[in-house]
């Protein structure tokens, strides 16, 4: 079918009449250009209904209004509208008629528009009801918040699916791929007509072409299946992401018709517990980084350019796969997956017959899951980045006999639809154990004691031993027991904060095979270790590797109940617990993980605030400390300061201004990591790293000057997308961290799309044209209107123009 974008040129407006005899078009309503995300324009306040799980945004009903012209031969064609994603419960309908409706906030949905068509113009209304809060964990965003296309096609075409590629064998210099082609008749009268399909390399040369003739009978669908043979093949993975086209033709008297293309990877996938998980016959250990789908500063507005930026820093980081959390991909962030090599565990649902939100997905779960799963599928099935499908996130009845049938017929229904990928389901033994918990708190309180361990809280308070007992919580014989059910139905084992369990359970369940599918971030020294030991775990999923908006404070350290942690309050509004700020600065544990990976290898320094000195930290398991890689810290000279060192090797020295400090083994107390306590002076901080007592590498912070400051910007281009990177660094381009100021911008020839930070408590709107910087660092993304763009930044008494 031919496919364009329908994007532009939208009528919107916050929705507050449900009963409205007559469909005007409010004087308030505004025109917007797709992908829109309604719940980032709100305006976050304390009282949200949505509260830290949303970053303290309410959702509404929205409407969604644009015309449409149709010729009289336009109503003999098939149009249908395809929504790759709108949140949530969406009504769509044409010249007052309800055309379809889709509740999965996340899944692709198609609407067929053209039985009610008329010649002239034509009123297409999507209403998008979001209003009932709460019913997401997460900072959901709301409305159109993906693309729109427009499908057309004559009465005989290729179904809008699209045709799918399967690769049947790899074999040293041959594959074999088979193509499946759904074509309809959608009018009266039985067809003849032959199909021509072209196979084309990443080099546009075509490298394989077959034509046969068919029939199909009138209002009837046949899918056209054949295999053809691909000599030398390039095959695809993340370290060579080779992507093939095939291009496929119906014709009809040696007319064409109808026409689909479709982007394809050949590659195999095989997973047992003996040789882990193999990729073309390659074993591989997943890097993994759980991720959320907002874009930061962008909200949920799914743009292709910036997931191209987003898995860019990713897989510089180390990263070799993501886990989609906790909903299916959108197509842009597979496309980009496939494009740049990056593995992806796309996911079915968050909840399934029990609900998490007061109005979540669970109220139609049960006469949905079908048609949302097989959504999942047919999105997914040509990406060669989609390796693992889970069927769900952290489930509380998977380990009852009912949740566990239902678990078995969701794995079967996928077999059914896509035999190639493997199945799990992220699960946390905890939270399928329910009312078993305090029996579970009972016993380890028990243990503790005859261990002569100090019992701190209340001993029936599950909460007050599972910082200090996890480990023993979740070996549990009882949770044993339930992952003997929960575990049945699929190929691969999810584990969600369940590490303790990986070698006993490889030694006692032998054909099980296991994915840390939810770990916690500091832990990834011990999880990577066992990771590399035992075949039958195949990787490891951080929470997250991007931080996202919403679940407000789960990761910000704090130092009185309120201002981090799971207590977080108000203006708190990010997660805080990625390896990667929002705005994709790396932060310091995500250089930890990449030398735990093997991937680095000169020290990293981060320094933890000095003004915290001597203070309990209050944490979740998520928060390593509160460090930041400066050595900037006016005012505090001469006071105790704890530097963080980050290293492989077997010792690490520290030098201040070419003083000894100290030298320390390396992992003292966690693998690859140190710490030094000294007196804090300004000047130059050096870690150098020995193995064997030679000297590996060395890192340098020094202290910046902000009586020298000024700013600084720089523009990268992501397709249709500027990130302005601005900065406060002094004479000598050290980062100023300490004198965060105010900052304007204003634009010219550009689109303000987001302006801010990633400061987890942020003072200003996204969509406002000021913020504070963070640490000496702020983002400004833009969409050019012109072939030159202008932006005026300025600050306190320090101003840039720049021009791109």
């Amino acid at each position: 079918m031919k496919k364009k974008l329908f994007n532009d040129n939208w009528l919107f407006w916050n929705s507050g009449d449900s009963f409205a005899l007559v469909w005007n078009v409010p004087d308030h309503a505004k025109t917007v250009h797709l992908p829109h995300d309604a719940m980032i324009e709100e305006q976050p306040y304390a009282d949200s209904k949505n509260g830290g799980n949303t970053g303290f945004r309410d959702g509404h009903n929205y409407v969604y209004l644009k015309q449409m012209e149709c010729t009289k031969e336009d109503l003999s064609t098939i149009k249908i509208l395809t929504f790759e994603g709108s949140y949530m419960n969406t009504f769509v309908y044409v010249n007052g008629q309800l055309a379809g409706k889709h509740y999965n906030g996340y899944t692709v949905f198609y609407v067929p528009i053209h039985e009610y068509l008329q010649i002239g113009q034509n009123e297409i209304r999507v209403e998008v009801r979001n209003a009932a809060m709460n019913n997401s964990r997460w900072y959901s965003g709301s409305g159109l918040y993906r693309d729109v296309y427009l499908l057309e096609s004559d009465k005989l075409y290729i179904k809008e699916t699209g045709t799918t590629i399967t690769t049947r064998s790899i074999e040293a210099a041959f594959a074999e791929i088979q193509i499946s082609v759904p074509v309809i008749n959608a009018g009266f009268g039985a067809k003849a007509f032959s199909v021509n399909i072209e196979v084309f390399n990443q080099e546009n040369q075509r490298v394989q072409s077959e034509l046969r003739p068919y029939y199909i009978k009138s209002h009837a669908q046949s899918d056209i299946t054949l295999r053809l043979g691909i000599d030398k093949p390039t095959l695809w993975s993340t370290e060579t992401p080779y992507l093939y086209q095939v291009k496929v033709q119906l014709i009809v008297n040696e007319e064409i018709v109808d026409e689909d293309s479709q982007r394809f990877g050949i590659r195999t996938i095989q997973v047992d517990s003996r040789h882990g998980l193999r990729i073309n016959g390659e074993s591989i250990n997943l890097r993994g980084a759980c991720i959320h789908h907002d874009s930061g500063l962008l909200g949920a507005a799914t743009y292709e350019a910036a997931h191209r930026r987003q898995i860019s820093i990713l897989k510089a980081a180390g990263f070799n796969a993501i886990r989609m959390s906790h909903h299916p991909a959108a197509p842009a962030l597979l496309t980009v997956c496939d494009e740049l090599g990056m593995y992806v565990m796309d996911e079915a649902f968050d909840m399934w017959t029990r609900f998490k939100g007061d109005f979540d997905y669970s109220l139609v779960f049960e006469d949905n899951w079908r048609k949302d799963v097989l959504s999942m599928i047919q999105n997914d099935y040509n990406h060669p980045s989609v390796i693992l499908y889970s069927i769900g996130n952290e489930i509380p009845e998977i380990a009852t006999l009912e949740g566990s049938l239902l678990a078995k017929n969701m794995n079967d229904f996928i077999k059914q639809h896509d035999h190639t990928r493997p199945t799990l389901a992220g699960i946390n033994g905890v939270f399928a154990s329910g009312n078993q918990i305090p029996q579970i708190t009972r016993d380890v309180v028990e243990q503790n004691k005859a261990e002569g361990q100090e019992i701190v809280g209340n001993v029936n308070d599950f909460m007050s031993i599972m910082e200090s007992s996890m480990d023993k919580i979740v070996v549990h014989p009882i949770i044993t027991k339930n992952l003997e059910l929960a575990t049945a139905a699929t190929d691969i084992a999810g584990y969600n904060y369940m590490s303790a369990r990986y070698e006993v359970d490889a030694q006692n369940y032998p054909n099980r095979v296991i994915v840390g599918s939810e770990t916690y971030p500091p832990e990834i020294a011990r999880n990577w270790k066992l990771v590399q030991q035992l075949s039958s775990v195949i990787g490891d999923f951080t929470w997250t590797g991007w931080d996202y908006i919403g679940e407000a404070g789960v990761g910000v350290p704090a130092y009185q109940f309120g201002d981090g942690g799971f207590g977080a309050q108000f203006p708190c509004q990010l997660a805080y617990s990625g390896d990667i700020d929002i705005t994709g600065t790396r932060r310091p544990l995500s250089y930890y993980r990449e030398i735990v990976f093997g991937l680095r290898e000169e020290p990293y320094i981060a320094v933890q605030k000095p003004e915290h000195f001597g203070k309990q930290l209050i944490k979740t398991p998520w928060v390593l400390s509160d460090a930041i890689s400066s050595w900037t810290w006016n005012g505090f000279e001469d006071k105790p300061i704890i530097v963080e060192v980050y290293a492989p090797g077997d010792e690490v020295a520290l030098y201040l201004n070419d003083q000894l400090i100290a030298k320390k083994v390396v992992g003292d107390s966690l693998d690859y990591r140190t710490l030094f306590e000294l007196p804090y002076q300004p000047g130059e901080l050096k870690a150098i790293n020995y193995a064997n007592g030679e000297k590996i590498a060395e890192t340098i912070l020094k202290t910046a000057d902000s009586n020298t400051m000024t700013l600084y910007a720089n523009v990268n281009q992501f397709d249709d997308l500027s990130y302005i990177d601005i900065e406060l660094r002094d004479a000598e381009g050290h980062l100023v961290t300490d004198s965060d100021q105010t900052i304007v911008v204003e634009l010219e020839g550009a689109e303000l799309l987001g302006f801010g930070t990633g400061n987890p408590k942020p003072l200003e709107h996204y969509l406002s044209n000021s913020t504070t910087t963070y640490y000496g660092k702020a983002l400004l993304i833009t969409r050019k209107l012109t072939d030159e763009a202008k932006v005026m930044i300025t600050g306190q008494e320090i101003a840039k123009e720049l021009l791109w």
